[in-house]
């Protein structure tokens, strides 16, 4: 008799699931003899859809994208948990570890923006030609995002922007954009972009299923927009004493992005923040060194910090920029 099916606990939205089904694509590719399912979960914060994530010290509890994942783990309904590492709590329920980190994608955010004359019977409406940069907003432009990290880092390049709240997956935002005349643009991730088979054109286009017409989109420098901790990284999930599971997520591990996104975390539990702190870090791995920039907007004005260690100080890295930043 075959064995059963080995679960992959994943949310239901469309970027969870094309993640979770990219790392069931490689562990079926690497232990063709076993099955790999997939095992659809909602969270808390899938039932949130009108909750404010812009509000760092309200009672949201944490884990809105990822406890009800782990609670599955731990009681043995699900063998490993896929999530988005940006969403996945530093301090994890005991019993469970982060296990592995595949290769990193690009951490870069996007601004997403109409394009001047781009939306037919609507010239009232103001757009932008292509390759457009924060500069070129005009005054008081409404740009709409959730994340505190994001809107603390456009006010620093334009302090006269209104920053307005949004909720829903990427086609739903950019829906928002295209079809709403008070927003004027919104900011995502390059990675979720990209993993959901939406592609950048060099001429600021944006092409694949679904995409309003009169879209436009500039890839932001991290000098500009640093990333959150863990962005563009998949996080994979297991109970920590689980031999047979840990050993097949090994093979998945990708050693760079994982020292990296250790650092990142390292950094973000000694702010004593969550996802959703106004706290930015980047760690990238160069020369044997492990180097690392960080942000806190926590006390006002943004406080910066880098610094360099050994590869294998990533986490003693993290500590030491977030005593600096504290």
């Amino acid at each position: 008799m075959p064995d059963k099916s080995i679960l992959i606990a994943t949310r239901g939205s469309a970027l969870a699931l094309a993640q979770a089904n990219m790392i069931a694509a490689q562990l079926r590719a690497a232990f063709p003899e076993l099955r790999f399912e997939l095992k659809i979960i909602k969270t808390t914060g899938d039932k949130l859809q009108k909750a404010s994530m812009a509000q760092p010290d309200a009672s949201l509890p944490k884990g809105l994208f990822t406890k009800e994942l782990e609670v599955a783990l731990l009681a043995g309904q699900a063998d490993l948990a896929v999530h988005s590492l940006k969403d996945l709590p530093t301090e994890l329920p005991a019993g469970l570890i982060l296990t592995a980190t595949p290769q990193r994608a690009d951490v870069r955010d996007v601004l997403i923006y109409r394009a001047a004359g781009g939306v037919p019977n609507k010239s009232e409406r103001r757009g932008l030609k292509p390759h457009a940069q924060l500069q070129d907003f005009p005054k008081g432009a409404t740009i709409a995002t959730s994340s505190t990290r994001r809107k603390a880092q456009l006010q620093v390049v334009r302090p006269d922007l209104n920053i307005v709240e949004i909720r829903g997956n990427v086609a739903t935002r950019m829906k928002k954009i295209a079809e709403q005349a008070e927003l004027d643009a919104t900011v995502l991730a390059l990675a979720g972009l990209t993993r959901l088979n939406f592609t950048l054109a060099p001429d600021g286009t944006i092409h694949g299923e679904a995409v309003p017409a009169g879209l436009l989109a500039t890839v932001l420098d991290v000098e500009v927009m640093l990333p959150c901790v863990g962005q563009a990284a998949i996080g994979i999930e297991t109970r920590a004493d689980d031999a047979r599971i840990n050993k097949l997520c090994d093979q998945l591990n990708h050693l760079p992005t994982f020292r990296c996104v250790t650092a990142e975390r390292a950094f973000l539990s000694g702010m004593g923040g969550g996802c959703q702190s106004p706290v930015a870090a980047y760690a990238e791995i160069a020369g044997g060194k492990i180097q690392m920039r960080a942000v806190s907007f926590r006390d006002g004005p943004g406080k910066r910090a880098s610094a360099n260690r050994p590869e294998h100080e990533a986490a003693t890295l993290g500590e030491q920029l977030a005593a600096q930043l504290r």
